[in-house]
Formats: C-alpha cells, structure tokens, sequence
C-alpha cells in the first residue's frame, strides 16, 4: 500500500485513466485504465514509484463453489435473466471481476475488461477498446453469461450482447461502504454459488469492521478534513469531489470528514478552483495515485490552482491509493481502508 506522501520523506504513489471524466460514472468506468505520464511524487519509500505492471494477486475463498444453476436474476435496467451455465464468464468491469475471481470462479473467466489488473486476470483476452465495450469481442469468446454494471457502456454493445441470446445481468454500481455485501450478494447470486457469495460477504466485512476498530487518531481527537482530487494531466483534467464522489463513504468510515461535501457541493465532481478549495479547506488530499502521477507528483499538484495555498498544500499531506481500488467498494476495500488510515494518522500514538 502506499504511504502519505509529506514534506519530510516523500511517497509511493501508483495506479486510472488517460480519458476525460466529467462525473464519477464517467470517473468509476475509467478507473484503472491508462498509463502514467508524470513523474511520481516524493515518499516514505523513497521515491520507489509502484508501476502499472505490478500486478497484485487476489485471495479467492479457499473452497472452490460449485455453481447451482438455473438462476434468475433481476437486472438493474429492469430485464430479468436466466443464467443457465457458469462455464465461461465475462465481466465487462474490474470490479465485477475482482468479485467473481474472489467467489472462486476464476478459471471460469474467459475475458477481461482493462480494468481488470490484478495478477490471476492478467493474460485474458481483453473485450473493451479504450473504455467502450466491444460486443464483437465479446460474442467471440462464447460466453455463457456476461456481467454489467449500469456504468458498462456503450448502450448499442450492451444490446448487441443480449439480442445476440447471451444471459446479460447488469448490476447497480457500488458507491458506499453499505453497497459492498449487497453487491457481492448480487454477482454470487448470478452465477448460482449464493453461499459462496455469504462467505465473501462475511470475511469482507469482518475484515473491513476489523481495520475500523483499530483505527489510531490523533490524541486531540481531531477529525481531519480531507478533499478526494479526481486528476488526469493529460487530459487537463483536475476536479474536486463532492457528496456524490463516491469517495465520503471510505472517509468516514477511516474517521474522516469529506471536505468537499462539507463545503457544499452537492454534484459529484466540480472543477478544482482556488475558490473552492478555499472553501474546502482540507486537512489532507486523497488522489488516484496514476493521478498523481499524471500532474508530475506532489511537486506538480501544488502548481495546480489554489492547492498550495490550502493546509494539505502546505504541509504537503497527500494520500494516494492504487486506481483499480480507491473506488471499486468490494472484496479488497478492507485494504483500501487500511491504506487511508495508515498513511492518515502515521503520526498518531
């Protein structure tokens, strides 16, 4: 994981996307995607910047499931499908695949969204170009379910998939800590193994509560207020989350405030101003690290408009967490919490 990037040591910072993103949907359907093109910042490790092809390996349950299909599912557009093999799965987002790799059924799995990093789904045919989904691709690994979520795009692929008579299940996208069980619930239910799904369910939120009962704050008790940055260099894109970044939920729960809700904005991301970070006023910034180091690092984020001046800026307190995990809210958001409250009170007793 990586570590607070400060003044003193500097961080590691690694991995989502190269495109526009105007709103988190956009935001989430990007996330993990693209290379870096900035250097990283300064950090605890010595500048030892986590590269893209650093692949980390899932934990799959320890007992393989054993499928019990049919099943049938209602999809968050309103179709209800039937799912009668598990033998060859597709699943258009990382997360998703995070999900079913996790449950156990990874070697079912015949193709990869590019999100979908880590290391057991590395060598999958890949079925998307750039961030749209090809349906071509798609159909030509024969699969006998595909798994969506409402962000999965475009419209025209999604339909081509389904009138082509493959079971399509589009699931509703996590956006909060609360999403995480329902969401592993819906995918184990898909693929007929729901008491796998139980187990998943079960040990993500045990380990989740876990990281939450040893949480160390500052001996003041002071609640750090902290601004979630959305940030592509290439694209010229800098934004500052809002209520509906996506990212209040994990705050929160690592004992956090989400400056940017706590200012008032109420849409999902706006872009970064000096005004509005004034207003924000953050204690610490939470980045994507390939965000991170899309602006040049630490060094290149204060040269963006009104950063330096802000009590993060100036004490040069950044968080930076992998991109195809900050957001994803599934089995591996235990570490993702881990990791926002190690690097936010390392100083703590």
């Amino acid at each position: 994981m990586q570590q607070r990037q400060s003044a003193r040591p500097p961080a590691r910072v690694p991995r989502i996307v190269t495109a526009l993103a105007a709103t988190l949907a956009l935001a989430l359907g990007l996330a993990g995607c693209g290379g870096s093109d900035g250097g990283s910042g300064g950090g605890k490790n010595g500048g030892e910047g986590a590269s893209a092809t650093q692949a980390e390996a899932l934990e799959p349950l320890a007992r393989k499931p054993s499928p019990r299909l049919p099943a049938t599912v209602s999809s968050a557009d309103g179709h209800r499908t039937t799912v009668t093999s598990a033998d060859r799965i597709v699943p258009l987002t990382g997360s998703l695949s995070e999900i079913v790799f996790t449950l156990g059924l990874g070697d079912r799995v015949v193709g990869r969204d590019v999100t979908a990093d880590f290391a057991q789904a590395r060598k999958l045919p890949v079925v998307t170009r750039a961030h749209d989904v090809s349906a071509e691709n798609v159909l030509s690994l024969k699969p006998t379910v595909v798994l969506a979520d409402t962000s999965t795009g475009p419209a025209e692929a999604i339909d081509q998939i389904r009138d082509a008579g493959v079971p399509l299940v589009i699931l509703a996208p996590a956006k909060e800590l609360a999403d995480v069980g329902t969401r592993i619930d819906a995918v184990a239910a898909a693929l007929g193994v729901p008491d796998a799904g139980r187990e998943l369910r079960e040990r993500t939120e045990r380990r989740i509560d876990a990281v939450r009962a040893d949480i160390k704050r500052p001996a003041d008790g002071k609640r750090p207020r902290v601004a979630f940055l959305y940030l592509r260099g290439s694209a010229a894109v800098y934004l500052l989350g809002g209520r509906d970044s996506g990212a209040g939920s994990l705050l929160e729960a690592a004992g956090a405030r989400d400056a940017g809700k706590e200012s008032g904005l109420k849409k999902d991301f706006t872009p970064i101003t000096s005004e509005a970070l004034a207003k924000a006023a953050p204690d610490a910034i939470l980045v994507m690290s390939k965000g991170l180091d899309s602006v040049g690092g630490v060094d290149g984020l204060l040269k963006l408009p009104g950063v330096a001046e802000t009590p993060a800026g100036m004490d040069r307190r950044v968080v930076s967490v992998e991109d195809g995990k900050l957001l994803n809210y599934g089995p591996r958001t235990d570490q993702v919490l881990r990791s926002l409250v190690d690097q936010l009170y390392e100083d703590a007793p």
